[in-house]
């Protein structure tokens, strides 16, 4: 059973380093939430490392960029991971060929910008679909428009064999009190037409293995920590933790705000009909992180 816990300093002390979620725990799309960044920099200062695992489709300079416009403070964190990373590594591999179509908004441009912790990487061209070898997938043209818009579109590229890269494994975010439909959805709609989707973001394993790395790069990094997933995510965050059998700590007033019936704290009964029905069992739980 999931146990609510009132301060995230009331099981700190377990972890040597906390693998932390951004949109929904650190901030909502528009501001900072100042409880989340004391916590994270109080866990620090009693030697806690902090790396921020996101699904945020962009190399993480433009996503370190995005969060201290929105008020995160370098001193509450150490490093990211971005599942837009471990995605661009995929692409610059050849994993959906050379020629790409590309679906996105154009902030997500950076993602072709070159990776150079490849010796040879691929060149990829970004191509109208009928002649595309793959797809590259950052999230819809119009993140607030049904994505099932993309399915007649979608049917051709899986009769072609064509496979999607997901940068963006999340169904939605909100920003602010607006809900966003991202990269996800899509993929999910490929995925169900019978189309090939590739996965680089929560609950997916590879980055995690880019998280591990980057902790493994910070200065007094521990051969064997003990982590920690923080996420609002059931489906992402939550359950990429239990696949890499690792604890989590589930914000309840994210995404599952009213599933979990969030006002400060989720109310209990609410929060264990929801963990049943996701078949998903997070190690604590608490309205917001603090």
């Amino acid at each position: 059973m999931t146990r609510i816990i009132e301060k995230f300093a009331a099981i700190a002390g377990q972890y040597d380093v906390a693998f932390v979620d951004l949109w929904g725990c650190m901030h909502n799309g528009v501001r900072a939430f100042p409880e989340a960044v004391a916590a994270m920099r109080a866990f620090r200062e009693a030697g806690g490392k902090v790396i921020l695992v996101t699904n945020a489709p962009r190399p993480r300079g433009p996503v370190e960029a995005q969060i201290a416009s929105l008020g995160i403070p370098e001193d509450s964190w150490d490093a990211v991971a971005t599942s837009g990373d471990s995605a661009r590594t995929a692409m610059f591999e050849g994993a959906v060929g050379r020629k790409v179509w590309f679906i996105g908004e154009q902030t997500d441009m950076s993602f072709f910008e070159p990776l150079h912790l490849l010796s040879d990487p691929v060149e990829i061209t970004r191509v109208p679909l009928d002649e595309a070898e793959g797809i590259v997938c950052c999230g819809p043209e119009d993140r607030f428009a049904d994505p099932e818009i993309y399915r007649t579109q979608f049917i051709p590229a899986r009769d072609r064999g064509l496979k999607l890269l997901c940068a963006n494994p999340d169904m939605v975010v909100d920003r602010g009190e607006t809900r966003e439909w991202c990269a996800g959805a899509l993929a999910s709609i490929y995925t169900e037409i019978g189309g090939t989707s590739l996965y680089f973001g929560k609950p997916h394993p590879p980055i995690y293995d880019l998280a591990r790395r980057r902790y493994a790069q910070l200065p007094g990094a521990l051969e064997d920590p003990r982590v920690i997933a923080i996420g609002d995510g059931i489906l992402t965050d939550i359950l990429g933790a239990q696949q890499e059998d690792i604890d989590s700590l589930f914000i309840t007033g994210g995404l599952a705000a009213r599933e979990t019936k969030t006002d400060r704290q989720p109310d209990a009964e609410a929060l264990e009909a929801y963990v049943t029905g996701q078949q998903v069992t997070p190690t604590y739980a608490i309205g917001f992180l603090r």
